[in-house]
């Protein structure tokens, strides 16, 4: 049977802030659009979110006229919960208030998990304690870190005014996770009360009277602020991830019938295959070149042919199953690469739409899938037309485990 995977049976939705300009960073763009390891921060970011399926919704709060800058930023991703953008205010509170309002406007409620784009190495782990922090009583939950560095507070001169006890100190990160309503109150409530420096949503509740819960933060989720964060940014990333390549075999017979289907792409013929699925060849290869990849079984092991429910089914659920495990695990695909075996139906003619569509239900560029198509010289099943049969590899990145 398919991984089980946390799921939640209220409504959780996830507001990105990216909003803001990230002088300190340096650069000609906000630091959310500058890149590490060929990606922008905020696609970074996103990615998780997108892929942890507990999640309905995601909504990014943006800067006035940073909409092309966000369209390059989330080209390639998986943008099918993924919200219009909001366009955001001159401080962070204001542009998490608009957020919520447009959340509001959709009829959302639930439980809402704030992020900064600027923190684009945010685990699934973390996301998911996020949202089981809440539980069934809390109102807010956020990621805290102990402090291990002494604190000490100045006075207008620069002088030391107080050391506070370290060991009740934390440093807090986002995601963030909070109900809704009194959320969004809370935010309405500041507003009217003039109160608009808050820095983070849980101060804002804390100002509002609600309990605020932690729960253990991850050292890795850093927020990048300073230049010399992007240098160590792109260190962390190339040394955290290494390259694994998998590769899938699929083959079908001919039937009776009056189309295949290849790469998603439903083409007219004068013969059928024989499949439990739909019997899209190319895609259960891709499939099991990702598993394979993973290391976590084969398109049988999940979608057992012996379990009715997938019969008949479209073979981009597989596929996109197996994209959405790479992305669970923080990893991101770099190619794709089939070879589809056949005598007909004729490949060529719809090689850009299999392209597309492929590159569409894994949320990769299109120039990042290669589709190529022979025959067998008339040689073997395939080269007596009997059956038709594809082989596939995928090339991926995962974080290293320790």
């Amino acid at each position: 049977m398919p991984i089980q995977r946390h799921e939640t049976d209220i409504p959780v939705a996830a507001l990105l802030v990216a909003a803001g300009r990230g002088l300190r960073a340096g650069g000609d763009a906000p630091k959310q659009y500058r890149l590490v390891d060929g990606r922008s921060v905020l696609a970074h970011a996103l990615m998780p979110f997108l892929a942890e399926p507990a999640i309905a919704q995601v909504s990014v709060v943006i800067g006035d006229g940073d909409e092309a800058r966000y369209a390059d930023a989330i080209a390639g991703l998986d943008t099918r919960r993924l919200a219009t953008p909001t366009q955001g205010g001159s401080t962070r509170q204001d542009s998490v208030r608009r957020g919520l309002l447009a959340l509001a406007a959709s009829g959302f409620d639930g439980i809402v998990l704030v992020h900064d784009a600027a923190r684009p190495f945010v685990s699934p782990a973390q996301i998911e304690a996020a949202i089981a922090a809440l539980g069934t009583t809390e109102i807010a939950a956020i990621p805290a870190l102990p402090v291990t560095d002494t604190i000490k507070r100045t006075d207008a001169h620069g002088h030391i005014a107080e050391t506070p006890p370290r060991d009740r100190l934390v440093s807090v990160q986002t995601p963030q996770a909070f109900r809704f309503r009194p959320l969004l109150a809370a935010h309405e409530a500041a507003v009217g009360a003039r109160m608009t420096t808050f820095t983070d949503d849980a101060a804002l509740m804390e100002w509002a009277g609600h309990p605020v819960a932690t729960f253990p933060g991850d050292p890795t989720n850093v927020k990048l602020t300073h230049a010399d964060d992007f240098l160590r940014a792109g260190t962390r990333s190339a040394a955290s991830l290494v390259t694994r390549v998998g590769t899938g075999y699929d083959v079908h017979a001919f039937c009776e019938g009056d189309h295949v289907w290849l790469g998603g792409i439903r083409i007219s013929h004068d013969r059928g295959v024989l499949a439990h699925s739909d019997g899209d060849v190319a895609l259960h290869a891709l499939t099991d070149a990702l598993l394979g990849a993973l290391a976590e079984g084969d398109i049988g092991t999940h979608f057992p042919p012996s379990d009715p429910q997938w019969r008949g089914a479209a073979s981009a659920r597989f596929l996109d199953f197996a994209a959405d495990r790479v992305r669970l695990r923080g990893g991101r695909i770099d190619h794709l690469d089939i070879t589809i075996v056949c005598e007909a139906p004729k490949v060529g003619p719809h090689r850009d739409a299999i392209t597309a569509e492929i590159a569409a239900i894994t949320g990769v560029r299109e120039d990042q899938v290669a589709i190529k198509a022979t025959t067998s010289e008339r040689m073997g099943f395939t080269g007596r037309r009997e059956g038709l049969a594809a082989l596939a590899t995928a090339t991926i990145r995962l974080p290293e485990q320790e």
